[in-house]
């Protein structure tokens, strides 16, 4: 019986084997490497976190970002966005030095078995562990808006709705119009990657105004300009310092407290650095809230019906109205989340009894990221509501993956006493 199993190969499962294998567990790790950054990002994309945030984690801190560019040729440098394809490539060169190999095998199954655990995978393979880590990213756990759920727009042929992190390529959208539902990163570059390959999209968004993240204000600065606004993982501010830095003292607010704050703090906002290739280049269609959406006479574009409130800008001073767009697809880049219903993979008799945060769908966890169930660990989104929105980030791995090993050695070393 193996100590770990770790479910997942993004950042966060393989930060996790990274520390469990320099502390001598016996690991086994399951997953496609870096699976939602190579197969769920379209080309072009661009991280939007600062290089120094982006870093997997190891427990000598060596194998950081800024290493792998330094061995390419390459700058990771404050306030320059780097590629979505370079930070890939540097995942799978720290895939490469983990010391223990990942295991390409789908997983199927985490059910219960005794005290620990029984792993199954797609091709027919059984592991047991005394602990298990499911980091599976955020594909499992894609936000669709309820009008775009409607079976009809999913099978009328090709499907006439996607979400945003479906696609690996856009170019297929060339001469089309794609509606994108969003005010955030993920559909705003979408949109400008849309619009630069040839596609004629156009934005469809709640709020009555899109916010844009200013330029990041310089690493070294003065000691007042620090204080009144500090950097962060997530960010330059107080309460992004606090968000990022704090995860630990997070989980000690109150359930409901946590849960709005996971869900809400951190919220849509595009990147400095876009909103030169989005102004002026896509249409903006602000205050618009979807309520209806169907298929076209031939299945072969969608009809929308949104409900608006009037004004310049889609303010609050008009009056409601109703209005209809037909496009030919729609992306809906609308997030992701945490909800354990959506964990397949996991036994339901298994799901079925966790304790969760209340107000959400997703686990409450210890200190160690061990759910209710002793020897089962989460990581990544569906720790958010526990630990807070740094667990949505890359930046929140270094803090899971030291927590959380911490947390396996002890439920193993509990397990053979």
């Amino acid at each position: 019986m193996h100590d770990l199993v770790v479910v997942g190969a993004g950042p966060y499962g393989l930060s996790i084997a990274a520390h469990a294998a320099a502390a001598k567990l016996d690991v086994r790790v399951f997953g496609r490497p870096m699976a939602s950054w190579r197969d769920h990002m379209p080309d072009g994309m661009y991280l939007k976190s600062e290089p120094w945030a982006s870093n997997l984690s190891d427990a000598a801190g060596e194998r950081t970002l800024g290493a792998y560019c330094a061995t390419q040729g390459l700058t990771a440098e404050h306030g320059h966005p780097l590629s979505i394809d370079t930070f890939t490539r540097y995942g799978l060169w720290f895939a490469d030095r983990l010391g223990v190999p990942v295991e390409e095998r789908t997983v199927t199954s985490v059910a219960g078995h005794g005290a620990g655990f029984r792993v199954e995978t797609a091709d027919g393979y059984t592991a047991l562990a005394r602990t298990v880590a499911l980091a599976v990213g955020v594909t499992p756990f894609v936000r669709l808006p309820r009008p775009l759920r409607a079976p009809e727009l999913h099978h009328a042929g090709p499907a006439l709705v996607s979400h945003s992190s479906d696609h690996r390529d856009l170019a297929g959208f060339r001469g089309r119009e794609v509606a994108v539902v969003g005010a955030g990163q993920a559909a705003l570059e979408t949109a400008a990657l849309l619009a630069e390959g040839g596609a004629r999209p156009v934005v469809i968004a709640r709020s009555d105004r899109i916010v844009w993240n200013t330029p990041p204000q310089p690493l070294v600065r003065g000691r007042m300009a620090r204080l009144r606004a500090p950097h962060s993982g997530l960010g330059t501010g107080w309460s992004s310092w606090a968000w990022s830095e704090l995860p630990a003292a997070f989980r000690l607010l109150p359930g409901a407290t946590r849960a709005r704050v996971a869900a809400t703090a951190m919220g849509p906002a595009g990147a400095w650095w876009l909103r030169e290739r989005v102004s002026d280049v896509v249409p903006i269609r602000l205050g618009h809230r979807l309520l209806r959406a169907e298929p076209l006479g031939r299945a072969d574009g969608v009809r929308l019906e949104l409900s608006w409130v009037g004004g310049a800008t889609g303010g609050s001073g008009g009056d409601a109205a109703t209005r209809t767009v037909e496009t030919g697809h729609v992306i809906a880049a609308t997030g992701f989340e945490p909800d354990l219903r959506r964990l397949r993979v996991l036994d339901p008799l298994l799901r079925g009894g966790l304790v969760t945060v209340r107000g959400t769908r997703a686990p409450r966890l210890g200190g160690t990221f061990e759910s209710s169930r002793p020897g089962l660990f989460f990581a990544g989104l569906l720790a958010a509501p526990s630990f807070g929105p740094s667990m949505r980030f890359v930046y929140g791995a270094g803090f899971t993956a030291a927590r959380l090993v911490g947390g396996v050695r002890r439920r193993v070393a509990a397990g053979r006493r």
